[in-house]
């Protein structure tokens, strides 16, 4: 009867130890597959991360921002109300201040090797307009432009802009027709007036009436988002 006793004591121990080992053990896996869970699932958002598409603003001192912080300038308040809607791009500002279309077509070839976008907004023309240089110049050159940016299979949205009066009404009036002009012959997407809404404005622009203030940026951002969002859609 002794031995016996000795012998279930025994039982019962080695029994208590090895369930002991077993639930130590899958709690490791547990925690284990937890582990390699979380991973993956970081993995998955870092991926997201790394092939985000990119929207490339290529334009004069309107898109470079003169004259505010840049983040206040339109392409960076873009993307932000781009993430705001659950789209998540990077909206690089290639603006470039006091920039001619003549300046654009020069750069345009490095914007795309460079920058590599999937969508170019497009707004250059308006220091043309201030200098006076001949819209058939301004025609020649953003036909060009237009046409690098399509045989590399980009999309792209082109900004129009108009003359300043003081600039003459015909010249003002030849000057507002070539936008159209070339978004029809290319069949491309065409925002009709950049500053619709800010030009002349003096609550959305800088003394000088001529740069958006971080306010007028956003109400141009406000402008062309639907825009944008055809074309992102």
């Amino acid at each position: 009867m002794k031995e016996d006793m000795i012998f279930i004591n025994q039982f019962k121990k080695a029994l208590f130890t090895t369930t002991f080992i077993l639930v130590f053990f899958f709690s490791l896996s547990g925690c284990s597959g937890e582990s390699a869970s979380n991973d993956a699932a970081s993995k998955t958002a870092a991926a997201k991360q790394t092939t985000r598409k990119t929207i490339v603003a290529v334009g004069d001192s309107l898109t470079a921002g003169l004259g505010v912080d840049e983040s206040a300038a339109y392409p960076a308040q873009l993307q932000r109300k781009l993430a705001g809607d659950g789209y998540y791009f990077n909206v690089v500002n290639a603006g470039v201040s006091g920039e001619t279309s003549s300046g654009t077509l020069t750069r345009i070839e490095w914007v795309i090797s460079n920058l590599k976008p999937d969508i170019i907004i497009l707004e250059t023309g308006a220091n043309d307009g201030l200098r006076g240089i001949d819209t058939d110049a301004l025609i020649k050159n953003l036909d060009r432009i237009v046409s690098i940016i399509k045989a590399n299979n980009i999309k792209m949205l082109l900004c129009g802009m108009k003359m300043l009066p003081n600039m003459g009404p015909e010249y003002s009036k030849a000057f507002t027709r070539v936008y159209p002009e070339i978004a029809k012959k290319h069949e491309i997407p065409l925002i009709p007036f950049f500053l619709e809404g800010v030009a002349g404005d003096p609550r959305f622009n800088q003394p000088d009436r001529l740069h958006p203030t971080a306010k007028g940026y956003l109400r141009i951002v406000d402008h062309i988002y639907p825009y944008v969002l055809d074309m992102i859609k």
